[in-house]
């Protein structure tokens, strides 16, 4: 289980700036057993934390007492340098069971693609239910089971780990391999005898006025 240490902190603004001079980060630990909690902790350590975990693992929060085992519930990331800002902890119970969405990891190279196919990935997670400890970190999406042209992978194709409940439509398309569609633009030929018809009109025109005006 990944740890991270985290402490105390107060709600106003003046203890927000304190804690970006320090490299740290503001967050929140809250959940169906425990009160909402205002936290903060080193955001290079978080960061890392992050990279390993993503949403779908057990983070036990260290500091305050008595561990909590969490989940990264939401990351709020700033506008213009895309780095964490804000983080909410959701503070999960051995075995009650949560949903969580878990990233979908394509492997294999697919025999349609290398003979010229397109290979579309739909999804790119799944929302599964299942205790906390149990999660996985992610699914493995062999896509070298995709041979030929109109193959697909469905959601009940994958292979769940026991204890973990499937909260997508299993019939929900993964990926496939469709044909190369080339997209042409043909720009129709100008019609030069109407150009030069309706020019030459308008030159009779224009000889029948300076002859009326004479």
């Amino acid at each position: 289980m990944l740890t991270l240490s985290v402490e105390k902190r107060a709600k106003d603004g003046a203890a927000a700036a304190s804690l970006r001079r320090a490299s740290k980060l503001p967050g929140v630990v809250y959940g169906p057993h425990q009160a909402a909690l205002p936290i903060a902790f080193v955001a290079g350590a978080f960061e890392k934390v992050l990279r390993e975990a993503g949403e779908a693992t057990v983070v036990s929060l260290t500091g305050l007492g008595a561990d909590i085992a969490t989940l990264i519930h939401e990351v709020d990331l700033d506008p213009l340098t895309n780095l964490p800002r804000h983080v909410d902890f959701y503070a999960v119970t051995k075995g009650e069971k949560v949903e969580v969405a878990i990233p979908l990891v394509f492997e294999g190279v697919s025999p349609a693609v290398e003979t010229g196919a397109n290979l579309v990935k739909v999804l790119h997670e799944i929302e599964v239910k299942a205790d906390p400890m149990s999660l996985p970190h992610d699914f493995t999406v062999d896509i070298s089971v995709l041979v030929a042209l109109g193959d697909q992978i469905h959601v009940k194709d994958l292979v769940l780990p026991k204890g973990v409940e499937l909260g997508t439509d299993p019939e929900e398309v993964v990926a496939l391999v469709q044909e190369v569609v080339e997209e042409t633009t043909e720009t129709a030929p100008a019609d030069i005898a109407s150009i030069e018809v309706e020019k030459k009109g308008k030159e009779e025109e224009a000889g029948e006025e300076a002859a009326e005006s004479a």
